[in-house]
């Protein structure tokens, strides 16, 4: 008995856990209570997986108050309140007698229920007790309301009062943000220990004061390793990685041993930096300390590996986990394929994983979204309604709602924002943000307006997304003012907001305005440069354009060279056109646009023979033509489109519907500007090529199925060519329509015969 009581103090892991349980079984104890509640005590203790701790507690035959408490507190630690209330029904229906020690562990987990346990308490006349008292002023501390917390507080007389109930206070009123009463308990409070200023340093470090905390915790009188975990996952929690590596480097010279939580905290700090050379550092030490990482820590390295781009290091340390693998090791490695772009293998964990929880759906529909499988995203979200397993919270809808804004489908998007507010999920800056995105990718300003306006508080992302909707839609004074507005709210423009309005400003040939602006950034990046030869080239400034591209301070890129060649096909400006595709064709070989521009260019000019060297050369090298398609959004669905597209269910209605069309269009004066064909062939065949564009396949059946007046939205992921937009202008004339279409450069609001972009794009 002494043997195995020395072995049992010397547990440190799982395994050793199991080898004493061996040992308990060989001296046939394992059916003793004592040694029971003694095994189950080690499973909280070592994390062990809950089927093995719930055999242990099916091994007695007649369980004690002792063992129904160590297996309460078992599942209390793993907060699964749902098995703890049954233990305590069984442990009831065994006649086990409930002793005052057993309701700190009831009430603790029980969440909001530990009130129907604070009135069984009081009923058995253990309401007296300090260790039950704790617990009740702990449980409306957390949950609130927190004056029930100090109603029972201040019924303690001043002799009973523990430092204990002191630090639950202090610790609730941070939790509630009540700032002012947490620092008046803690100076009025008669003495302090460790835990008290641990407390307020987490407190500090909750209410984003990371200053203060640092101060509270330079004042410390004695430190524990819980109080360095407190100040380094504060420093954490409020993005300040490089802070709390210091202060980790720190802890290790004041000859503090890190424990598990300093770990997984400092590991976690890292993966912010996603820096290999910080993780191989922290590894190294893991390794020279001796240190055996337990789960948790094991998940964090998987998390950092994954971070920083080490996917098979994360791969085998999630197959190494094994059952050891908590949901946070799944949705880590879920994290790392999409981050990466795996959505296969992704996908794959998904589908096996034994329990999903909301961070699990956010982590795939995100992956989904961020991947540019907006589609998908928006399916995942509607299977996870279906299937309920989880709630969807705003990451969940913030994802989605950028999901419908990237496809431009308006009636998913709207439909979306009723699920949030129907579903009553609060909606802070990320999601009111998403949703100007989502109006504004759609074509509906006035909506994303109007959203934008009834924030309360918007940050420098709310801005941008607004400036760039109006940049993209060509209201360059509204893209400026708005940024004026924005440093009068003290926001500082950054280098998105430059690059918003410069492109607003380009997209309106606002030459004087975006000149200024650009004079107006301390410190122009490549990507500003870019804006202003487009600028400069749209506006016809050519020469100026090259000049500025000869000027610049650093080295041009991709972007840089194709503002030049749009210039140039914009004004057919062979030379330029020219010089700037040379500089693509090395840049970005694969990009099968500048072939077709540079085509563009001598198709205009009737150089054909140039057009073909283009073509094979492009045959030569293996870059094929991206396929342009168009689509329509009709009853919750989206149908797609590609050139002479003949795959569609109404096919047949489309083209009759194309033919009358065409005829009303010829009669009004339409003639079919055929310079975008770059084959060398008869009128005719060039005509019927135009004519069968996807576009005007998507503008067709969407006149067919929708009703009389309403908006036709068409999102296209190619430019829109010219014969495409004068036949559009056409089209919305005749029909009676406003047909919004968004291609890869910008959107055209076509009314009455006119379009938005004033035939300036």
């Amino acid at each position: 008995m002494v043997e195995l009581g020395n072995v049992a103090a010397r547990v440190v892991n799982f395994n050793q856990l199991r080898q004493l349980h061996a040992q308990i079984i060989c001296n046939s104890l394992h059916h003793h209570n004592y040694w029971v509640s003694l095994l189950i005590n080690h499973c909280t203790r070592q994390n062990a997986p809950p089927h093995y701790a719930h055999l242990l507690f099916q091994s007695t035959p007649n369980p004690n108050v002792f063992v129904f408490t160590s297996i309460l507190r078992f599942y209390c630690h793993r907060h699964d309140h749902a098995k703890v209330a049954l233990l305590f029904e069984q442990m009831q229906g065994c006649g086990v007698r409930t002793d005052a020690f057993v309701y700190p562990t009831l009430i603790k987990s029980a969440g909001n229920g530990g009130i129907g346990f604070h009135a069984h308490v009081l009923k058995l006349g253990h309401g007296s007790d300090a260790i039950v008292r704790n617990a009740v002023i702990d449980m409306y501390a957390r949950l609130g309301p927190i004056g029930h917390a100090r109603k029972v507080f201040d019924e303690i007389p001043d002799r009973e009062r523990k430092v204990a109930d002191w630090n639950v206070m202090i610790s609730g009123y941070w939790k509630w943000e009540s700032e002012d009463q947490a620092q008046w308990l803690f100076d009025v409070m008669p003495e302090r220990n460790v835990i008290t200023w641990t407390a307020m340093v987490t407190g500090y470090a909750k209410v984003k004061d990371s200053v203060a905390a640092r101060k509270v915790f330079d004042l410390m009188p004695e430190r524990s390793v819980v109080s360095w975990n407190a100040m380094l996952s504060g420093y954490a929690q409020n993005g300040l990685a490089q802070e709390a590596l210091e202060l980790f480097d720190e802890m290790v010279s004041a000859g503090i041993e890190p424990d598990d939580t300093t770990w997984v905290t400092v590991i976690s700090a890292s993966s912010s930096s996603g820096d290999p050379c910080l993780a191989a550092s922290l590894v190294r030490m893991l390794n020279q300390k001796r240190i055996r990482p337990n789960s948790f820590v094991r998940t964090a390295l998987l998390d950092m590996y994954a971070k920083c781009g080490s996917i098979d290091a994360a791969r085998r340390i999630f197959y190494e986990l094994g059952v050891y693998g908590n949901s946070v090791a799944w949705n880590a490695m879920i994290s790392a394929y999409t981050r990466i772009g795996d959505l296969d293998s992704a996908r794959e964990l998904f589908n096996t994983m034994p329990e999903r929880n909301v961070v699990t759906w956010n982590s795939m529909i995100a992956g989904y979204a961020q991947n540019g499988q907006s589609a998908m995203a928006i399916e995942l979200f509607k299977e996870m309604i279906t299937a309920k397993e989880s709630t969807p919270d705003e990451v969940t809808m913030v994802s989605v709602i950028s999901a419908c804004g990237h496809l431009g489908a308006l009636e998913l998007g709207n439909w979306a924002v009723r699920f949030l507010t129907e579903n009553q999920i609060k909606s802070s800056i990320s999601g009111c943000n998403a949703m100007i995105f989502m109006y504004s990718r759609c074509g509906s300003m006035e909506d994303a307006k109007r959203v934008f306006q009834e924030m309360a508080t918007r940050d420098v992302v709310s801005y941008n997304t607004l400036i760039s909707g109006f940049a993209a839609h060509g209201h360059a004074m509204e893209a400026i003012n708005l940024m004026s507005a924005m440093k009068e709210e003290c926001i500082e423009p950054d280098k998105v907001t430059f690059i918003g309005v410069l492109t607003a400003c380009s997209h309106a040939g606002l030459l004087e305005e975006g000149r200024k602006v650009f004079e107006s950034i301390k410190d122009p990046a490549i990507d500003h440069y870019a804006c202003l030869v487009d600028l400069l080239g749209r506006v016809g400034e050519l020469e100026e354009a090259a000049t500025t591209i000869e000027k610049m301070p650093m080295e041009p890129h991709a972007g840089v060279y194709g503002s030049l060649l749009n210039a140039s096909r914009l004004h057919k400006h062979v030379e330029l056109g020219e010089l700037a595709a040379t500089k693509l064709f090395e840049l970005e070989p694969e990009n099968s646009g500048n072939y077709i521009l540079l085509s563009n260019i001598y198709a205009s000019s009737g150089r054909w023979k140039d057009v073909e060297r283009i073509r094979e050369r492009m045959k030569k090298t293996g870059v094929k033509k991206t396929t342009g398609w168009s689509w329509v959004e009709y009853g919750g669905k989206l149908h797609k489109f590609i050139v002479a597209d003949r795959s569609h269910e109404r096919s047949d209605d489309i083209y009759r519907f194309l033919v009358e069309l065409w005829k009303k269009m010829r009669e009004a004066g339409y003639v079919a500007d055929k310079s975008s064909v770059l084959r060398d062939v008869e009128d005719e065949e060039k005509e019927e090529i135009v004519g069968t564009h996807s576009e005007k396949l998507a503008i067709c059946y969407a006149l067919l199925v929708s009703e009389a007046g309403a908006v036709i939205r068409v999102v296209k992921n190619l430019r829109v060519c010219l014969d495409c937009h004068a036949a559009i202008k056409m089209i919305s004339k005749l029909e009676g329509r406003e047909i919004i279409v968004r291609d890869n450069n910008r959107f055209h609001c076509f009314k009455d015969g006119v379009c938005s972009c004033k035939d300036y794009w």
